[in-house]
């Protein structure tokens, strides 16, 4: 399947040749930050989640229809943008204990593979870099559709999740529990629903 198409009985046996439906769709697309969510799902004192987002950010895509793997993504993120819905947990995730965003500014991500995975489902895998630090990235995709808007924009969409280990990256701040355990989970869930325009 192309990384366009959503699966139906009539395109269940394997495709012979590329479809032109889906080629038309390929070209360079600009993430809608106003129509797009970069969450984070973080496990706090051991019993409940943490749920934050950030709300700047830039990003593009290229989408082959013809050929998935040779679609890309960039995304710039803002640090000083997150919120979790407390002023002193998102100050304190501002400053040198986590993000340290007057030295690191930016979170960025840089594709370095694209996979199609059968039906609407997807892979991309890309270099991820928080604190000066670059590691590798997998997100699952899950893509939703296209559609044009009232104001005649063409956009796609997808719902993507991935869980990292933040001491990989550097953000090792915690503390200890007098019951046991710590603060903050090393693992941080991700997730995105991507809204992406045409460009013209």
């Amino acid at each position: 399947m192309g990384i366009f198409s959503r699966k139906s009985d009539a395109t269940a046996t394997a495709p012979a040749a590329v479809n032109p439906d889906l080629a038309a769709l390929s070209g360079d697309y600009t993430i809608d930050p106003a129509h797009t969510t970069l969450g984070f799902v973080a496990r706090h004192a051991m019993v409940t989640n943490v749920k934050g987002s950030f709300q700047e950010f830039t990003g593009t895509l290229h989408l082959d229809g013809s050929a998935p793997s040779s679609s890309t993504a960039i995304l710039d993120v803002e640090m000083a943008s997150i919120e979790t819905g407390s002023a002193d947990r998102d100050g304190h995730l501002k400053s040198s204990d986590f993000f340290t965003i007057e030295e690191f500014p930016k979170m960025t991500f840089r594709s370095t593979k694209a996979e199609a995975l059968g039906g609407d489902d997807y892979r991309i895998t890309g270099d991820l870099t928080i604190l000066g630090t670059t590691k590798p990235l997998t997100i699952d995709l899950e893509f939703n559709g296209t559609a044009k808007d009232p104001f005649g924009n063409e956009r796609i969409g997808f719902e993507g999740k991935a869980e990292i280990l933040r001491s990989e990256w550097g953000l090792t701040w915690n503390a200890t529990l007098e019951t046991g355990g710590v603060l903050v989970s090393d693992k941080i869930k991700l997730n995105f629903d991507i809204s992406a325009i045409r460009n013209v």
